[in-house]
Order: structure tokens, then C-alpha cells, then sequence
């Protein structure tokens, strides 16, 4: 197993309350876009959860990870689902790879005079 997820996820929900009674503006601000996010409920809840599960994997971020397989479990996303938006989060990687290979090309020819 990668991690032990469900005490993860409880240490970064415990955490989260714990900085944010430090910097309160800045959580009280960060909730905000979530819910900005949510507004107008043209996205359902399994949806946001999907697509923030697969933008988690492009970003790395473990702990995102971890919050959003959560939520998109009590959101009742299936396994299935899970499955397929992770897999779009693999297809993304390998363009976002592809196409900063061709700015990096550039530069290199740039560099070389052509």
C-alpha cells in the first residue's frame, strides 16, 4: 500500500483546522473557492470530486489525493468512474509532457542559433 489513507486524510483535515485557527482570513478564503467552484450547481458534487481527483494526480499533490477519493466516495462515484477520470489525468500528463517537449526543442534550437 502507498499510504496509510484514511489516517492521512484525518491528519490533513486535523491540520487544515489547526492552521487555519492561525490564519483564519486565509481559510476562511480558501473555503470560498470551493465554494465559488460549486456555485450554480451546473457541476454535481461527483463531478467536482472526479475532475478534483484527476487534477490532483497532474498536480501531485498526495494529500489532494487523498481528501478527494474520499469526498468522491460519499459523492457515490464508482470505482468505474474513478478509473476514467484518472485515466483522462494520465492522457493530460502525457500531452502537457509532449507539448513543453516542443517549447523545450524550441529553446534548445534557439539557443543554437536556428
Amino acid at each position: 500500500m502507498f499510504a496509510d489513507w484514511k489516517n492521512d486524510v484525518a491528519h490533513v483535515k486535523k491540520s487544515f483546522g489547526a492552521l487555519g485557527k492561525k490564519c483564519p482570513k486565509m481559510l476562511q478564503a480558501y473555503g470560498a473557492l470551493g465554494a465559488a467552484a460549486a456555485e450554480g450547481n451546473v457541476l454535481d458534487a461527483k463531478t467536482r470530486e472526479l475532475i478534483a481527483l484527476a487534477v490532483a494526480v497532474t498536480t501531485r499533490c498526495e494529500s489532494c489525493i487523498g481528501v478527494h477519493a474520499d469526498e468522491a466516495v460519499k459523492a457515490g462515484a464508482t470505482e468505474e468512474e474513478v478509473a476514467a477520470a484518472l485515466a483522462m489525468s494520465i492522457a493530460l500528463n502525457a500531452g502537457a509532457a509532449y507539448t513543453y517537449s516542443l517549447r523545450a526543442l524550441e529553446a534548445y534550437n534557439a539557443q543554437k542559433g536556428e
